[in-house]
C-alpha cells in the first residue's frame, strides 16, 4: 500500500467557497472551512480566496488545527502576457508557499481559457497553433527552472476549458517540456469530464506526477452540460462534480497505479459543488471514509 509516511490526504477549500463563483459558499467562513477539514481528519489543504494573506495569521490558523498547506493554484498567462511579469508574480507565490512549508505549486495556463466564461465548455475551447505551443512550453520550462532554484516543484494543472485539457494536449505539453523541471498535477475529474482515458494518462505519465486531485463526476449532469451547450460554471452549479465515492469513477485502479510506482506527495480531494446543496462537511467525511478504505491512510 501507499507509504503512510510519504503520502498525505488533503482537501481543497472550493467545497466550502468557490473562488470562481464567490456567491457559492459566501456564507461559509475561513475558520469554518479549516475547522471542518480538521474535523474530517484531513492532514492539509490548498489555499482559497478567504485565507488570510498575512503569513503569521495563516500559520496560526493552520497550527491550531494541525493542518498543512499542500499546494496553491496559480494562473499563468504565458501566451498573452510578458514573461517577466508572469515570472515575478509566480516567484512571489512560490516564496509564500515555501514559507508555509509547501513544496508544490500548481499552475494552469489561463490565456484564452473559457472556464469562467458563459460559453459552451465542450464547443468553444481554444486550440493552440504550433507557435503558441512553443511559447507555452518554453515559458513553462523557465518557470519550472525558477521554482526549482528556490526549492519548489512546479506542476501543471490540466483543466476543462483551457488550452491543455485533453490527453493528446497533456502528452504534447509533457513531451515538449523538461522532465526535471515541469511536472503534472493529475486531476481525475477533469479528464473524466471531457471523456478522456484518465487511467491511460496516469499510466503514461505517473513518473511526472507530483500532485494529485481526486475528483469524481456525475455523468448524467455532464451529459446535460454537453447536450445543452452549457458553460463550465453552469455545470458546477448543476453538480457535475462530486467527491470520490459519490460519482462514477472507480478510484481503486488510480490508487493501485500510484502505489505500484511509488508515488509520494498529496492526494487531495477537490470537488466544486454548491455548498448549499452539497454540505461541505458531509461530503468531506464521505470522501475521507472512501479514501481511507482504499489507501489505509
Amino acid at each position: 500500500m501507499l507509504n503512510k509516511k510519504k503520502v498525505f490526504i488533503g482537501i481543497a477549500p472550493i467545497a466550502w467557497t468557490n473562488d470562481d463563483m464567490p456567491e457559492l459558499g459566501a456564507e461559509n467562513s475561513f475558520q469554518q472551512c479549516l475547522s471542518e477539514m480538521a474535523l474530517a481528519k484531513y492532514k492539509g489543504c490548498e489555499i482559497g480566496s478567504k485565507y488570510p494573506s498575512k503569513l503569521k495569521d495563516l500559520k496560526k490558523a493552520l497550527k491550531l488545527r494541525k493542518l498543512r498547506i499542500a499546494n496553491c493554484w496559480f494562473s499563468t498567462f504565458l501566451l498573452t502576457e510578458d514573461y517577466a511579469k508572469v515570472e515575478k508574480e509566480f516567484l512571489k507565490k512560490c516564496k509564500f508557499l515555501k514559507s508555509l512549508g509547501a513544496k508544490v505549486i500548481g499552475v494552469s495556463e489561463q490565456s484564452y481559457s473559457i472556464q469562467g466564461k458563459p460559453l459552451p465548455v465542450f464547443d468553444a475551447k481554444y486550440v493552440m497553433n504550433d507557435a503558441e505551443w512553443t511559447r507555452l512550453c518554453d515559458g513553462l520550462n523557465k518557470l519550472g527552472a525558477a521554482a526549482k532554484n528556490i526549492g519548489m516543484t512546479m506542476t501543471f494543472h490540466h483543466h476543462m476549458g483551457t488550452v491543455v485539457q485533453t490527453e493528446k494536449e497533456i502528452d504534447r505539453m509533457l513531451a515538449s517540456t523538461d522532465s526535471e523541471k515541469v511536472f503534472l498535477l493529475f486531476d481525475s475529474g477533469h479528464l473524466a469530464y471531457c471523456g478522456e482515458n484518465y487511467l491511460s494518462v496516469l499510466k503514461k505519465h505517473v513518473n511526472r506526477i507530483k500532485h494529485v486531485h481526486l475528483k469524481d463526476i456525475r455523468p448524467d449532469v455532464v451529459a446535460i452540460v454537453k447536450k445543452d451547450k452549457l458553460s463550465f460554471l453552469d455545470g458546477v452549479r448543476k453538480g457535475a462534480f462530486t467527491v470520490p465515492g459519490d460519482g462514477s469513477i472507480d478510484f481503486a485502479p488510480i490508487i493501485d497505479i500510484l502505489d505500484t510506482n511509488g508515488y509520494e506527495g498529496w492526494l487531495l480531494v477537490e470537488a466544486e459543488q454548491d455548498p448549499a446543496v452539497a454540505n461541505p462537511l458531509e461530503y468531506a467525511l464521505k470522501a475521507r471514509k472512501y479514501i481511507k478504505k482504499l489507501t489505509k491512510i
